[in-house]
């Protein structure tokens, strides 16, 4: 498959993307910690099904631009990013993929740019409102799940917990966490780590947590608006499906549930033996549910 690596300014931003193929536009938005590689096994499945696949680093990741300042980082950025990075590919809309942090991002530009999104993908992330809902559960354990992004929120810790121990870190976040021992071989953590150790990019890939943190505390103080910062409400009324590896340790299953409520056209598709993450654990179950999906009239 030939592939190439581009850049282009969008939103003020330098962002470094992967380009392949012929055909409608597929973008595909990875999550925390990774970048464009995320994809591997997405992208030549979907080149050879006919399609021009975009796969950026997400500003902040690997050979993107790492702006400073946590409000850098807001929803609303990131939202930016992906409506302009569609129109700078020539295209009015594009089919979205999003996992991890890319799904967010990607529930959201559904929901303030409807027009951009053809149908839309979403692995292992949560609808915002969904997430919301599970969080004020007392019977839900999301909350337990979720306290690493407390630990986020810590200045310079985290940051210095990476430096001291990267390829450690990420061997055990990647391949204990997968249910497929040959998901991560040691090119792909060696991949994650540089991307990781770049001046400034651990920081910037945390601030995604911070900025998220920060304005859900905003949006609950009477009087303080914060619509850059924190997700919305509205209905998505784009053709959607939902992935979901089943062996999560950080996202409850339960979070598959109910989404009808703010999602008119959705179909969930619960893939048993795959973790968080799934397209690498179950990359044929992946490419055969998202072509099909995509490939509807």
């Amino acid at each position: 498959m030939d592939q190439s690596h581009e850049e282009a300014i969008v939103n003020g931003v330098r962002l470094h993307y992967v380009e392949a193929g012929e055909g409608p536009l597929v973008v595909l938005l990875h999550g925390f910690p990774e970048h464009w590689y995320s994809w591997r096994e997405q992208l030549p499945a979907l080149v050879e099904a006919g399609y021009r696949v975009v796969a950026p680093d997400m500003r902040g990741y690997n050979r993107s631009e790492k702006p400073p300042g946590v409000s850098a980082y807001r929803i609303g950025q990131l939202v930016e990013d992906v409506r302009a990075l569609i129109e700078g590919c020539g295209a009015e809309h594009a089919h979205l993929v999003g996992h991890d942090w890319g799904g967010m991002v990607a529930w959201e530009v559904a929901v303030r740019h409807p027009e951009s999104v053809e149908r839309l993908v979403v692995m292992n992330a949560p609808h915002p409102s969904a997430y919301r809902r599970e969080l004020q559960d007392p019977d839900s354990d999301q909350r337990r799940r979720s306290s690493y992004v407390l630990f986020f929120q810590l200045p310079w810790l985290p940051e210095l917990l990476f430096r001291a121990g990267g390829r450690r870190l990420l061997r055990r976040l990647f391949r204990e966490g997968a249910e497929n021992p040959e998901a991560f071989d040691d090119e792909a953590i060696r991949r994650y780590e540089r991307a990781c150790s770049r001046p400034g990019a651990m920081t910037a890939m945390l601030n995604y947590y911070r900025a998220a943190f920060r304005g859900t505390v905003r949006s609950a103080i009477p009087g303080c608006s914060a619509p850059t910062a924190t997700a919305s409400d509205g209905l998505i009324d784009r053709p959607t499906l939902l992935l979901w590896g089943m062996e999560d340790e950080a996202l409850s299953p339960r979070l598959t549930e109910g989404l009808e409520e703010w999602v008119s056209e959705v179909e969930v598709e619960r893939i048993d033996d795959a973790s968080h993450w799934v397209q690498m654990d179950a990359p044929d179950r992946v490419n055969d549910a998202l072509i099909g999906f995509l490939s509807r009239d």
